[in-house]
């Protein structure tokens, strides 16, 4: 264990790895951004996302896939001590600790390093949260070849009240009024975490987009993105404290470039 900050922090000054060879690229970052979320209007796309972040016998544990085959977060209201891991190289995911591998979590994903939430631990394994559907699903990965970190980051987000809290090191440092999920396209709740940071090099409604570990529940898939929830801007401040998204969370700009601070992997917790 150590108090490092995980690579590939979402900073304002740093950006996630880019992954090389020709389909890298700023070309490649916006379509990522775009295509991953689908936050920024127009009408959902029918059928669902299935593909996975490269290849394989088994699934990968990625925004992409649907994981049914693994257990469910076993306490979804419950906080998190900031524990993420980064694993070096693919990792098995089992659904229960020696049991056989029915996934595998890649070492990148979304053109940066994959960090994920720890919910549990056993000697030589990891029970994590992780990006697939459906929400909440979580896997046993093994520890060795793990990096271990801790975010002293924690985000809440309350449905209700349409506000997010940004803690760090347990201080509160902003509270914002924020877009939400309207009532037929709801943010969903439970635990979560940022799996990514993506800044399109010609945004259109947010210079950063910030993907998180969950997908909306109505929707299959929208803009023809899997419908991965993020944190993200908007160009008008009218929106803000209104229940009116397709399930992501529009932030202020103030809101965003602190959110840009909190390493990946950073638990989100999203009540009603």
């Amino acid at each position: 264990m150590n108090d490092e900050q995980p690579r590939g922090a979402a900073r304002p000054s740093r950006r996630p790895r880019q992954a090389r060879g020709p389909a890298s690229g700023a070309a490649v970052l916006a379509a990522t951004a775009v295509l991953v979320t689908g936050c920024g209007g127009g009408e959902p796309a029918g059928g669902k996302a299935e593909a996975a972040d490269g290849g394989g016998k088994l699934p990968q544990a990625t925004t992409y896939t649907t994981l049914n085959d693994l257990p469910a977060d076993p306490a979804p209201t419950a906080a998190l001590d900031g524990t993420v891991v980064h694993p070096g190289e693919t990792a098995p995911v089992s659904a229960q600790p020696g049991a056989p591998a029915v996934a595998e979590l890649p070492a990148s994903q979304l053109k940066g390093d994959t960090w994920v939430p720890v919910v549990e631990t056993r000697p030589g394994w990891r029970r994590v949260l992780l990006p697939s559907r459906p929400n909440g699903v979580t896997g046993w990965i093994p520890d060795s070849g793990l990096k271990v970190a801790r975010s002293a980051h924690v985000i809440k987000v309350d449905v209700g009240d349409r506000k997010l809290t940004l803690l760090n090191g347990g201080r509160k440092e902003g509270t914002w009024s924020v877009a939400v999920g309207a009532a037929k396209t709801p943010t969903p709740t439970g635990r979560t975490f940022v799996l990514a940071s993506l800044a399109p090099p010609k945004p259109t409604y947010s210079p950063l987009i910030l993907p998180v570990g969950s997908h909306s529940e109505t929707l299959d898939t929208f803009g023809g993105g899997p419908g991965t929830v993020a944190f993200h801007g908007w160009p008008s401040a009218s929106v803000f404290g209104k229940a009116i998204t397709h399930g992501c969370v529009r932030v202020p700009p103030d809101a965003l470039k602190r959110l840009a601070k909190a390493p990946l992997g950073t638990p989100v917790h999203v009540t009603a």
